[in-house]
């Protein structure tokens, strides 16, 4: 089963909340939503599955866990995330292996636009938060997160895509990015990993993602 957006629907600014239906039910990602807890019960019903197992947190910019109370709070989910957090069940770290739905995905340490940025890689699916996106209003292909403010380093951001690069296996087929649109290579003219390698040479450049601001 294709993961959901549980926040397609939002009218203010959040993160894509991704929930993978499998055998074990994660939620990527909370987002900023308010009633993201409805739709994520919604979809649930809908998949005729019971509860919430787990959430697995990107990292944590209040746009990625701002309604994490509320889903912890009704699911009563284990929380897997990599720096502390009062909700934390369970610390990743890189290279621990996590089951997303039903496809096991690599825990890859991912800092550069966040320190605790982790990114999840499975043979299908690439789940990569904001260290790599396909179209965020900067570039429409390929663009990486931005790193021009406090704490966030384009240096780190580089090594980290260049760390999934080296950690992608040639089969994932999609990218489920913590903004823009899913990137899946059946539907466009680039692999996943092109896709990556065209915004590693633009992070590459040292220019501005923003150059206006």
């Amino acid at each position: 089963m294709e993961p959901i957006t549980v926040t397609a629907d939002a009218d203010e600014f959040t993160c894509n909340a991704y929930l993978a239906v499998g055998d074990a039910t994660t939620l990527v990602d909370a987002g900023t939503m308010p009633g993201v807890d409805d739709v994520i019960a919604d979809a649930l019903d809908d998949a005729g599955v019971d509860g919430l197992d787990r959430v697995v947190i990107t990292h944590q910019h209040h746009d990625h866990v701002g309604e994490l109370d509320a889903v912890a709070d009704r699911f009563d989910p284990r929380v897997f995330a990599y720096a502390d957090h009062p909700r934390r069940d369970v610390a990743l770290e890189d290279g621990d292996e996590v089951l997303v739905g039903s496809e096991a995905c690599e825990v890859v340490h991912t800092p550069g636009h966040a320190d605790d940025h982790v990114s999840l890689v499975g043979e299908d699916r690439l789940y990569s938060g904001d260290v790599v996106v396909y179209n965020d209003g900067a570039f429409d292909d390929g663009s990486f997160g931005r790193t021009d403010m406090a704490g966030q380093s384009r240096e780190r951001l580089i090594e980290s895509l260049c760390e999934i690069l080296d950690r992608l296996p040639d089969t994932t087929a999609a990218m489920f990015p913590g903004h823009g649109d899913v990137y899946r290579a059946a539907d466009g003219p680039d692999t996943v990993r092109e896709v990556i390698e065209r915004a590693t040479e633009r992070a590459e450049r040292r220019e501005p993602k923003y150059p206006d601001e």
